[in-house]
């Protein structure tokens, strides 16, 4: 029997972020397809309202006496989905700067499955908070980070044998990188929320 009264919006917040991620996402393949000059406004407002989030969690942990799991978990989940937020703030802002459209079909590649990765996240977290088995999603990030760095490691390699400007050259290979690390963080949290059950189960 539950005496005190656990606080459960916690999973209000994950589920608020992973939806922000998502968002940031889709308008992640839309400029790599169409050009990112407005999509990357649109991703750093996103980016914006994500900190926001993270601070409204930051302040409810100091406050909450009970929490639905280790507040230490709930620190570290939500730092970092605010860093995979982050991380395609920043892909799509380097994308914009450096001029890189039109981009290559790879590097296109490697933003859809970044969208990929945020539908998995999506589902993941909604299992985790109406307590339903997550594994298959974490399985599945790890799939696409698996095929996120097949997939940059080719298109690096392919830069430099086709290409032959030496400055898009430097552009696109930080492109590609800065679209894996988003790959990274996500299999980082699916290793993450699999501990998570764990702990809790």
């Amino acid at each position: 029997m539950r005496f005190l009264p656990r606080e459960e919006k916690f999973f209000h917040f994950f589920l608020s972020q992973v939806r922000l991620i998502s968002k940031a996402s889709i308008l992640l393949v839309e400029g790599s397809r169409n050009g990112m000059e407005l999509a990357a406004a649109k991703v750093t407002q996103l980016e914006k309202e994500g900190d926001a989030i993270v601070q409204d969690v930051f302040d409810k942990l100091t406050n909450t006496f009970i929490t639905p799991l280790d507040p230490e978990d709930i620190h570290r989940l939500t730092a970092r989905l605010d860093l995979i937020l982050d991380s395609v703030e920043e892909a799509s802002y380097a994308i914009r700067v450096y001029k890189a459209h039109p981009l290559p079909l790879e590097a296109q590649q490697m933003c859809e499955i970044v969208l990929s990765c945020a539908k998995s996240l999506q589902q993941a977290f909604e299992a985790l908070s109406e307590d339903r088995p997550l594994v298959d999603f974490c399985i599945e990030l790890n799939r696409l980070e698996n095929h996120a760095d097949t997939v940059s490691r080719d298109a690096i390699a392919a830069l430099f044998d086709k290409e032959k400007d030496p400055i898009r050259v430097i552009k696109l290979k930080e492109v590609y990188q800065l679209l894996e690390s988003i790959t990274n963080h996500c299999e980082s949290i699916a290793d993450d929320l699999q501990n998570v059950v764990v702990k809790n189960s």
